[in-house]
Parts: structure tokens; sequence; C-alpha cells
């Protein structure tokens, strides 16, 4: 039993690897960002340049109701159900709980060009100048390296 389990275990390892790149990915599940998603019509994971000249149109798509401006209820994706604020360490039931914040991702704060947590139809009809501030490699088109958030360095790593 032990000599069969040694030679298809390299077996089934080698079909694993040898499956096709999109079909691994497929089966993972992606978070997605409304934005990311809206902007990235064809879902290859690149903003290319097409896309990018059309992201004014495409971030419409996210206008619920209307008013031709994004607010972070139509950008941002929502909480997931569920979370609640962790309990405070005992001894310290009085003290407020800290809350770790995270960076905005790159794609909300380039749009908001402001800063003010609205995406207006200025900064709607701007979107395709405002996305080239994250081609940092100039290739006309957007990777994840560049529309990702970098995660958050540790006091260690600094």
């Amino acid at each position: 039993m032990v000599t069969i389990q040694i030679v298809l275990f390299p077996l089934m390892l080698s079909l694993v690897q040898g499956q096709s790149q999109p079909a691994l990915e497929t089966a993972r599940p992606r978070f997605l960002s409304p934005i990311l998603d809206v902007l990235d019509a064809n879902h290859d994971g690149v903003i290319d340049a097409d896309e990018i000249a059309n992201a004014s149109q495409a971030l419409l798509k996210l206008d619920k109701n209307g008013d031709g401006r994004l607010t972070p209820d139509e950008y941002r994706p929502p909480r997931p159900d569920g979370q609640a604020q962790p309990a405070p360490p005992p001894g310290q039931a009085g003290m407020k709980p800290v809350t770790l914040e995270r960076p905005r991702p790159p794609l909300d704060a380039v749009l908001d060009e402001n800063g003010n947590e609205v995406i207006d139809a200025q900064e709607i009809a701007k979107a395709p100048n405002l996305l080239k501030k994250l081609d940092l490699n100039g290739d006309g088109r957007l990777t994840p390296d560049e529309y990702m958030p970098n995660p958050p360095m540790r006091d260690n790593q600094k």
C-alpha cells in the first residue's frame, strides 16, 4: 500500500502542476473591488489601454442612485457580515478598542483626486488621465503590482 502511494503521489502532483494557470485561477475565489471589477472589463487582471480610455463610462456603472458621483457605499465592497469589534484584553474593558486603519487602495485614491472620499463627476470625467498616474512603468496598462495596495510594513521591516 505504501509503495502505491509513493508511486501515485508524484504522478498526481505532476498532473496538478500541469494544469493551465487560468484553470487554477478560476478555481480560487477572488476579492475584487467594485472599481477594479468595472474597469477591468475582460477580467484578465490587467487594465489595458482600451479599458483605461473607457474608464469614465465604466465607472458610471457603479453610480447606483444616478447622481453622477460615486460615494464609498457605491465604490467600496461591502463589509463581511458578522464582523464584530474584538473584545478588549482582560483588565482593559473600559478602553476604546484600537482600530488599524488600512490605506486606501490605489485605484480609489487616484480617482478621488481631492481626497474627499467622493469620486465626483469631474473626477469621473478625468478618470483615464488619473489612472495613468498609476502606470509606473509607462507601458499604457495597469497591472496588479501597480493598482494593488502594498501590504503594510511591520516595525521590524522598516
